[in-house]
């Protein structure tokens, strides 16, 4: 196989450029950092400033609570497309209790935010339908939130109900429990690959601009190679790994890392939490992408190499566990529904290699890791 490696712009397929997002996101933690002295010596306190986090821990004295927030993005315009909504409670939570469940945080509660052009009530019930049916399997309460009707704010697909979703989740660390931030992670570490069911909803923009490019505007009407609708097929609502994290965690695991594989793919997710020793890994057994990731890849004509810094590529999360625990972790996924396999190792260089399996396979080398 040929060497590929990440040099210059991520600019990727359809004006998404994943270096510049990156950009945003440090400037924008650090004007939170400055305001983590607001809370020195007084509870709230957070405790994460950075590494291989995914959310921020608070101390509350012997109580330490995790939050992040997240949304689904342009994920919503399948819906508007299909007219199918309850399916987007899956993705919502999905990025907001994998993100807590990344640094070891077990999710407990979630609120969320629905922004609106204007408001039609069956479409609210169908998306609350479908966060009540996620919520409950990945064993979250939701406190509530608010709907906001923001008139020409918020536009989007056809003549219904056009809205921005979002959620702040919160967690909890138990005490006997350190978060888990890549600071165990050492070389000869095993990661294990999760095994995602579709896109996490991150990419979509891209998506939908190699969509429109090859099938105009009606593209979610055409017919995928397995007879359903692209429409139904990119609108598969991403799987929710937390409760089995928690389930590992819970079995004894010493679990030493963990990536929630979102916006930036394998590369930025996995590089988050290796930046913290300056290590790498070598992934040569990561899952294959779905039938239907590959030809998106192959009609937008997405170069490899950006495609497994766009997308998931078939691997939901990643797990680092030490070496001769591997097969135990294996046997817990095993008795699940989840579906999981070694994906490679740890090494002792800030490289991540990736034995690709996309539309033109090849050894992927990406040299800057992490956010």
């Amino acid at each position: 196989m040929s060497l590929s490696s990440v040099k210059g712009s991520s600019k990727c397929t359809g004006g998404v450029d994943t270096d510049l997002g990156n950009k945003c996101s440090k400037i924008a933690f650090g004007w939170a950092q400055k305001t983590f002295c607001n809370r020195k010596g007084r509870t709230g306190l957070p405790v994460i400033s950075g590494g291989g986090s995914f959310c921020n821990i608070m101390s509350f004295g012997a109580l330490r609570i995790g939050m992040t927030s997240d949304g689904i993005g342009t994920k919503v315009e399948l819906a508007e497309r299909t007219g199918n909504y309850s399916s987007l409670g899956f993705d919502l939570v999905a990025m907001v209790a994998d993100d807590l469940a990344a640094n070891g945080v077990e999710p407990v509660n979630l609120s969320n935010i629905l922004d609106v052009d204007f408001l039609d009530s069956e479409i609210v019930d169908e998306l609350m339908k479908g966060l009540c049916e996620a919520a409950e399997f990945s064993g979250m309460a939701v406190t509530g939130g608010e709907i906001a009707e923001l008139g020409k704010r918020i536009d989007g697909y056809g003549k219904r109900m056009h809205f921005n979703w979002c959620a702040t989740a919160l967690g909890i660390l138990p005490e006997d429990r350190e978060p888990i931030t890549g600071n165990e992670v050492v070389a000869g570490d095993s990661v294990i690959a999760l095994k995602s069911r579709g896109f996490r909803s991150n990419g979509f923009s891209a998506i939908r601009n190699i969509m429109r490019e090859k099938f105009g505007d009606d593209w979610h009407n055409r017919i995928f190679k397995d007879k359903r609708s692209w429409g139904e097929v990119l609108q598969t609502p991403a799987l929710i790994y937390s409760p089995l994290i928690m389930e590992i965690i819970r079995a004894g695991i010493p679990v030493h890392g963990i990536a929630h594989i979102t916006g930036g793919g394998i590369p930025d997710n996995l590089g988050r939490i290796l930046k913290v020793n300056k290590l790498g890994a070598d992934l040569e057994n990561i899952f294959s992408p779905l039938d239907f990731m590959l030809e998106i890849q192959s009609l937008g004509g997405v170069e490899e190499i950006a495609a497994y810094k766009m997308w998931n590529m078939g691997n939901g999360m990643l797990v680092i566990v030490p070496s001769e625990k591997v097969e135990q972790t294996l046997d817990i996924i095993a008795k699940t529904d989840y579906l999981a396999q070694k994906a490679g190792k740890i090494i002792d260089r800030p490289e991540i290699l990736i034995n690709s399996k996309g539309a033109s396979p090849r050894l992927l080398s990406y040299e800057k890791t992490g956010k």
